[in-house]
């Protein structure tokens, strides 16, 4: 036997050999790994990590919660050249291997050995899925092993697009983006087929490293990345070599793009948030969910840029408090003002900045905001600035700009102009524009404070009690207590219709007289006596209950409530389910000294809006699942006055809604929410036509402004100017407006809700009305009108002079007896008069 051939003999036994302990020893593997490997079907069951989106009733995105973002996609969204990108730059074999690329392997082995670095990687796309969905990043064998029979078993179960989309809507691409949609609108502001094929290969070379090929951390190396991943789709006949040439002379066009939010509407977003969580425990912020609330978009800015200018030109009524801080010298020498400046935050639309110059003969201030740089603050914006020195005196009004700021100031300045500079580069913000340009222009801005006082608004659709709009305070960052939803305050004069809805229910008419003089009240628990007074300090006299309403007379309303009775008063609070734990149980319970909240007080007054039917008050419209299923929809809500049993078509998960626990779910909620009547529609109706005057000719006026003759309202203001409301409707929309301190302080002796408040109500009002028809109650039967003397509040003679006035049928005055000789006769309730009248 030749040398050769037993030397030939001897590498066959020893390639079988090594061969056969191979197989034993993968067999080994295998059977020691595969009952550890879990089942491919979970591929199709597993929930991505999505985040909760909230957006308004006419779908414009509100909010999103969770740490990740991601907007799962199909294969077929794709354009078929980014699946290429991706391809090319990760598996160019994909759709021709079982799961392993044993040339791909083989070929990054070679690539390791000849350059030092790996470029176009080991694991198949099939190997990532298993490690992204499965298994640890621990960097170990068994680990790998484990890799690989997944994937073997991936392809043997699941088709190459399936695995392909899994992949795709799994890997992280940096800054928070995990999936290819994500980062689309994270680095572009684009969904994906909207890219170019620069930007898409630029996507594709991040899997590899986030961090290193990051375009906004790392432009330089995600450039190389991006000109590689191009060079290989042209290697492969997936591009032209004019369509390659294009592409990798491509600027980097990267930026970082926040998920951009539609409509201001934080507080809301809030308790859209919290409910969510209520329902579905931490599940919310990682399922997919879409939650579409009962607010609308336009209303919702409107009643948050309303609240806000509401606020501000208070606050600028009261004077400016001066500078926030103050920067020395050599700090206003450095180069970089806007980092000496950092601890201020920017508030809304509010920023900081530092005053650099000030030039009286020029008539304007130089300043460095923030993000912006240099800019100009001319003295026609400083002159509202009078010195603040209390709540009722300012100090005189500046001549100069030297009068308001000095050199050093660290102020809050508002953006007013920004200089003619280059574009606003792609998905950034205008102040990035700004600076981008580089030139150093100035920005005009006007000197601004942030206000201290605070404030709520509260709109209800009257007959369903959906939400339409809600703001909580001036600024959601600034401070998450949700006035509207948490403060107590009083309510002042806003309380009044409820005593006068409870005083037309037990036959006090609009025409009764009541006797508007001084009254006096001693009690054992007072160090001294109270006597109450009207804001004005005077006293009418002889008064009817309407005008007492719209002129907002306390001694009228203080007697009232005497006639009607205080218990009995409490007992219709609670018929119209007013909370009445936080209500005096003495006769200042008339001029609202009880604590309602904004949303409470809001709520009752729908209440009377709609007619006197139940209201409860809501968000959530809908609630759509990640595959766009709908999981719970909002009970449709029916007024109903007899037979509501019948009407209910499920019964409620609890005897108290806020008992509910946190499983409650669409499944354990009414199909039908029946809003029973509360109050006498006769009543409410007169009571509309009263609180309508309260606008045509009381303390409403300024709602005039709307140019509408459906508008009904109250204003109210409590003792020292601390609490300030109105609270207005037509038939089919009630909102409320409060303003007042976080901390109760008087707003001044020359705020009231007419000042404060009500121009608040009216800028949204202006809008939600906006186009829509004037809405009435209907008169309802058993209302007539008579024709009576406003002094006496009994039925006109003929020819005497005398008003038109509503009744209900049995409360109308009784007919003049025969007997009775004219406006000085006895016929009538001479005693009932009296005991009104004194």
């Amino acid at each position: 036997m030749s040398h050769l051939l037993r030397t030939s003999r001897l590498f066959a036994w020893l390639f079988l050999t090594g061969l056969s302990v191979a197989v034993i020893v993968g067999s080994g593997f295998y059977l020691y790994l595969r009952p550890g490997l879990p089942p491919v079907e979970q591929l199709l069951d597993i929930k991505l990590q999505t985040p909760l989106r909230v957006y308004s009733k006419d779908n414009r995105l509100i909010a999103e919660f969770g740490e990740k973002r991601r907007a799962p996609i199909t294969i077929e969204q794709i354009p078929t050249i980014q699946l290429q990108a991706f391809l090319a730059a990760e598996d160019s074999r994909f759709y021709e291997h079982f799961g392993v690329d044993i040339k791909g392997l083989a070929r990054a082995a070679i690539e390791l050995v000849s350059t030092g670095s790996i470029q176009s990687g080991g694991s198949t796309i099939t190997m990532q899925v298993a490690k992204n969905y499965f298994l640890s990043r621990d960097r170990t064998f068994i680990r790998k092993f484990n890799e690989i029979l997944l994937a073997v078993q991936i392809e043997r179960e699941l088709d190459k697009n399936r695995i392909f989309e899994l992949y795709l809507n799994k890997i992280y691409l940096g800054n928070r983006a995990y999936g290819i949609a994500a980062a689309a609108r994270v680095y572009y502001n684009k969904p994906v087929n909207e890219l170019s094929l620069a930007q898409m290969a630029m996507l594709a070379g991040l899997p590899k490293a986030p961090s290193a090929y990051n375009p906004l951390a790392n432009p330089q190396r995600a450039m190389q990345r991006r000109d590689w991943i191009l060079g290989r789709m042209k290697e492969l006949e997936f591009i032209t070599l004019d369509a390659y040439e294009l592409a990798v002379q491509a600027p980097l066009t990267a930026t970082y793009n926040a998920t951009e939010t539609e409509v201001d509407a934080d507080y809301v977003a809030e308790m859209a948030r919290a409910e969510m969580v209520r329902r579905f425990g931490e599940e919310a912020y990682t399922d997919g969910y879409t939650v579409t609330l009962t607010v609308d978009g336009k209303d919702q800015q409107m009643a948050t840029d309303a609240l806000r200018s509401g606020l501000e030109a208070y606050d600028r009524r009261h004077g400016y408090r001066g500078a926030i801080g103050q920067l020395d010298a050599e700090t206003l020498a450095s180069e970089d003002l806007s980092n000496a400046i950092l601890n201020y935050p920017r508030i809304e639309s509010l920023m900081p900045a530092v005053i650099t110059a000030v030039n009286d003969d020029e008539n304007q201030a130089l300043a460095h905001v923030r993000r912006f740089g240099p800019a100009v603050m001319p003295f026609e914006s400083m002159q509202w600035a009078n010195r603040y020195k209390t709540e009722n005196l300012t100090g005189p009004k500046p001549e100069k700009p030297s009068d308001v700021v000095s050199v050093g100031d660290v102020i809050y300045v508002r953006v007013d102009e920004l200089p003619q500079a280059p574009e606003t580069p792609e998905g950034g913000e205008p102040e990035q524009a700004a600076a981008a340009s580089g030139i150093g222009q100035p920005v005009r801005v006007s000197l601004a404070q942030v206000p201290r006082v605070e404030g709520a608004l509260i709109s209800l659709e009257a007959k369903t009690g959906a939400i339409e709009a809600l703001a909580g305070g001036y600024s959601f960052g600034q401070s998450k207590y949700n006035r509207a939803m948490q403060a107590k305050r009083q309510p002042g004069s806003t309380f009044k219709p409820f005593l006068y809805l409870a005083a037309l229910e037990s036959g006090i008419t609009p025409a009764t007289i009541y006797n508007d003089a001084p009254i006096v009240f001693d009690d054992s628990e007072l160090e001294t006596a109270w006597r109450p007074q009207n804001s004005s300090g005077q006293f009418y006299g002889p008064t009817p209950l309407r005008e007492a309403l719209y002129r907002s007379r306390n001694l009228v309303s203080i007697r009232l409530l005497r006639d009607v009775g205080i218990p009995q008063t409490l007992d219709y609070l609670k018929q119209l389910k007013v909370p009445v734990e936080n209500m005096p149980k003495d006769l200042s319970l008339s001029l609202g000294s009880g604590q309602l909240s904004p949303m409470e007080l809001a709520r009752g007054l729908a209440v009377i809006a709609n007619g006197g039917y139940d209201v409860e008050p809501f968000l959530i419209q809908s609630i759509t699942d990640v595959n766009g299923e709908t999981i719970y929809n909002a009970p449709d809500v029916v007024l109903c006055d007899r037979n509501c049993d019948a009407i209910e078509t499920a019964p409620v998960a609890a005897d108290d809604e806020t008992d509910k626990s946190p499983a409650v779910t669409a499944e354990t909620e009414p199909d039908t929410r029946v809003m029973r009547r509360l109050a006498d529609e006769r009543s409410v109706y007169i009571l509309h036509s009263m609180l309508r005057d309260v606008v045509k000719r009381g303390t409403g006026r300024r709602a005039l402004a709307l140019g509408r003759d459906d508008i009904a309202g109250k204003t109210g203001t409590t003792n020292e100017q601390r609490d300030t409301w109105f609270a207005g409707f037509n038939h089919n929309l009630a909102t409320t407006v409060w303003v007042g301190f976080d901390q109760p302080a008087p707003l001044g002796r020359r705020e009231f809700g007419a000042s404060t408040a009500l121009p608040v109500w009216v800028d949204y009002m202006k809008v939600a009305l906006d186009g829509m028809p004037s809405a009435f109650m209907s008169r309802p039967n058993g209302i007539v009108n008579i024709r009576i003397n406003p002094e006496t509040g009994k039925r006109a003679r003929p020819g005497e002079e005398g008003v038109f006035e509503i009744f209900k049928e049995e409360d109308a005055p009784a007919p003049m007896a025969a007997d009775d000789s004219g406006p000085g006769g006895t016929g009538g309730n001479g005693d009932g008069l009296s005991r009104q009248i004194f």
